[in-house]
């Protein structure tokens, strides 16, 4: 958890290192909404499933 001046994703790696071995899915707000997230996500086989900010102008991965 982060202070709530501080964007959620970068409190996140401490979070998901944590990460049970058989998590398939991990489930977030859109503060969470970052490409190194994702990418982090699906190098250990999880889905992300965090909706994309509304300014976001690429599709997510």
């Amino acid at each position: 958890m982060t202070a709530g001046q501080i964007s959620d994703f970068k409190g996140a790696d401490v979070l998901l290192a944590d990460l049970p071995a058989e998590t398939e899915e991990v489930i977030k707000d859109r503060g969470y909404n970052s490409n190194r997230l994702r990418h982090s996500l699906a190098e250990q086989d999880i889905t992300a499933c965090i909706p994309p900010k509304k300014n976001r102008k690429e599709k997510p991965v």
